[in-house]
């Protein structure tokens, strides 16, 4: 075992033991729940454009998709596109460290390499702001219901031929909503990637802080990946992750498709 391979070992026994530490998962809830009050993750930016997530789980996506390559990473809920944004840049690391170990040039807008992201809404500003950045010629957008029979068909036809896919569900929080997409979306996450469902967090909050929303305990993403997995033995929560970040909005969220 060489010295990276020895501290790697370290800190996995070091992440199990956070991950069984409850009075240090207490205060991190506790502190989650305060600062959600104060809109913490929409105070973010990647590129410029606003990335509305914890720092937490941007690094933890960076870690998987550099060890899965993946060469389509498909995401429901665009916002202000800091997500697609984040995942395309990620995918031109990729294609750039590629090239350099490959000594060969190349160019981006040729790049199999795609970010595919589908909101029920993306607004026109949103939409200038995505098509006129840097990245924007590894991102294709859909607009429509994720759930959509029709929507979801032009993703399955995108995603076609892709052999290594990512997956990321963040648009509406509802149990019914994210199931659907589970069921629709899921299953094209290649073998050994992920399919990472954002928000399971609801449903360790309290009730009050969503008045004004159709989700809340009882009801969103968390409650829809655990119906999921009881018919659905070919992914496992990767629990090693949420106990690693402590802080992060998808505790059981970050499922690995395992055959």
């Amino acid at each position: 075992m060489n010295e990276h391979e020895k501290f790697k070992a370290e800190c996995k026994v070091e992440v199990a033991a956070l991950g069984e530490n409850q009075p240090v998962k207490k205060l991190t809830n506790d502190w989650m729940t305060a600062v959600n009050l104060l809109k913490y993750s929409y105070h973010f930016e990647w590129q410029s454009r606003p990335v509305i997530q914890y720092p937490q789980d941007i690094v933890a996506l960076q870690e998987l998709i550099w060890s899965i390559k993946p060469d389509l990473i498909i995401e429901t809920g665009i916002a202000h596109g800091g997500s697609l944004i984040f995942s395309a840049s990620m995918l031109a690391l990729l294609d750039m460290c590629e090239a350099i170990e490959a000594n060969k040039s190349i160019d981006p807008k040729s790049s199999r390499r795609k970010v595919l992201g589908i909101d029920i809404d993306i607004r026109s500003h949103n939409r200038a702001a995505i098509e006129a950045h840097p990245m924007a010629s590894r991102i294709h957008m859909i607009q429509g219901s994720s759930i959509a029979p029709d929507v979801v068909q032009q993703v399955k036809d995108f995603a076609a031929g892709y052999s290594r896919v990512f997956v990321i569900l963040d648009s509406n929080h509802t149990h019914d909503h994210v199931l659907a997409e589970l069921q629709a979306y899921a299953p094209l996450t290649s073998k050994g990637s992920y399919c990472v469902v954002f928000d399971t967090v609801v449903e360790d909050m309290p009730k009050e802080m969503f008045p004004d929303r159709p989700w809340g305990p009882g009801d969103n993403p968390k409650t829809a990946v655990w119906e999921y997995l009881k018919t659905h033995p070919e992914f496992e929560i990767d629990k090693s992750i949420q106990h690693k970040l402590l802080i992060t909005v998808a505790p059981d969220g970050y499922l690995k498709r395992i055959t």
